[in-house]
């Protein structure tokens, strides 16, 4: 028997392949090794976003001062870690609820292997198929050493949740997305939190000024050592001991958050091709995401790209359409992350390292929090935002943003940019006051006086 389609890999991106594919064929595989629920509601996107919750909330009501209030708060991290397990549990139950009423027919448990570009092995046996959707995701980096050597007080972004109760110290080995959002949370929960980072340079952000108005910024309230790596690891009585350079510290847990690897690996890609052993080097079509000339797709952070989950999803869904339908690029969204740190950090279109890599010529709009008048009012006045424009017609190339609430001014400028919106049409816009959103008509206006 060969199938129309096999879907590897029931994350974000296999879920969104799966319904679509029940749209065009009853004739389907999808194979899974694991739980049947997405990477964003057990690990990643949602228990983290509650933990943040927490910390922030808490850092707010300790903060009061600065709005002429007084108050004592107390915290009891076990309550704190309940409630994410609690509310992650939740999600988790919805994912698993819609799997649960997929036909058991179309679902496979175990892990896959390809024989050849229409065959996969999966629990001994053969699964021939006319086209693949491969959605197997990714896992954290892991320092193998530090983790024999740490054993129970070695965390992963994946194992951080299954604290009973926080620690007093930790060390956070990355400075990434996942590590800043994670670090600041800690500490902002009570716990003595340092960062080892590679290099210098902190979440998401390349504008240079961005970058380090944000390394000024949340270095204030975290303790971070750029371009240092620990050089020595080791468990003691006492806890982790850490060496770098001449200095040593020593700290309850140590969070190995240096990014995450895919699972491509795992699927004997190479007996398609022996040019496939290093999954970097891929022949994936960027905007099809299609392997080489085979009836094989590749999408959501199974790729070495790690999309994010909105993207996986819309990756998923076209990709089954490229399966069924003519060829066409499934890369449509506008690119928008965002960084859950305090400020919050956004990017949209493109960023400021991918303009001058490209070699596009673009101008600056920049607005400042530290005299924005909604910010000064909520207290939050930190940071800055910058708008990136063509010079010649004022089409909007892209933003990076290190302020309150970016999240929002970030999907504004992202839904812009996706109707082609330019300098003048945006500033036809309304701008309600007070309101966060006039630090983007500012910045408009300082590309309006730019434009040639």
């Amino acid at each position: 028997m060969t199938y129309d389609l096999i879907i590897i890999g029931a994350g974000s991106a296999g879920f969104s392949a799966y319904k679509e594919a029940i749209q065009h064929t009853d004739n389907l595989l999808i194979i899974n090794d694991g739980p049947w629920d997405t990477m964003c509601a057990r690990v990643g996107c949602m228990p983290s976003k509650v933990l943040i919750s927490s910390a922030n909330q808490l850092h707010d009501a300790q903060t009061l001062e600065k709005v002429g209030i007084k108050a004592n708060v107390q915290v009891d991290t076990s309550q704190v870690m309940n409630r994410v397990r609690t509310l992650r549990d939740s999600f988790t139950a919805a994912t698993k609820k819609q799997a649960d009423s997929w036909k058991a027919e179309h679902k496979i448990n175990g892990k896959a292997q390809f024989i050849d570009a229409h065959t996969v092995q999966v629990n001994g046996k053969t699964y021939r198929s006319k086209s693949f959707v491969i959605a197997v995701g990714s896992t954290p980096k892991i320092n193998q050493e530090w983790q024999n050597e740490l054993k129970d007080c070695f965390l992963t972004s994946d194992t951080v949740f299954e604290l009973p109760h926080l620690p007093k110290s930790m060390a956070v080995v990355g400075s990434g997305v996942i590590a800043l959002e994670l670090a600041q949370a800690m500490q902002r929960l009570g716990v003595n939190v340092t960062i080892f980072a590679r290099s210098k340079q902190l979440g998401s952000l390349t504008d240079p000024n961005l970058q380090e108005l944000a390394q000024k910024e949340i270095s204030k309230e975290l303790h971070i050592l750029f371009e240092t790596l620990p050089q020595q690891v080791k468990r003691t009585k006492a806890g982790v001991e850490i060496t770098y350079g001449s200095n040593t510290i020593t700290v309850d847990y140590l969070l190995n958050a240096t990014g995450r690897m895919s699972y491509l690996t795992t699927l004997g890609l190479e007996n398609i091709s022996t040019d496939y052993q290093d999954i970097k080097k891929l022949p994936l079509h960027p905007q099809t995401k299609q392997l080489d000339k085979f009836p094989i797709f590749i999408v959501g952070d199974a790729y070495p790209t790690l999309p994010v989950q909105h993207e996986a999803s819309q990756e998923g869904k076209l990709a089954v359409q490229n399966c069924f339908e003519k060829i066409q690029s499934i890369t449509s969204l506008t690119p928008l992350t965002i960084t859950f740190s305090s400020p919050e950090m956004a990017t949209c279109g493109k960023n400021y390292q991918q303009l001058k890599n490209e070699k596009i010529k673009f101008i600056t709009g920049t607005a400042s929090y530290e005299d924005q008048g909604r910010a000064k009012v909520l207290g939050k006045n930190k940071g800055a935002l910058k708008i990136y424009a063509n010079p010649s017609n004022g089409i909007i190339l892209g933003a990076e943003i290190f302020v309150e609430h970016a999240e929002h001014l970030a999907h504004l400028l992202a839904w812009s940019m996706t109707n082609h919106a330019t300098v003048d049409t945006l500033l036809e816009q309304p701008y309600y006051h007070p309101t966060l959103q006039e630090s983007i008509r500012t910045a408009l206006r300082d590309l309006k006086q730019q434009i040639q």
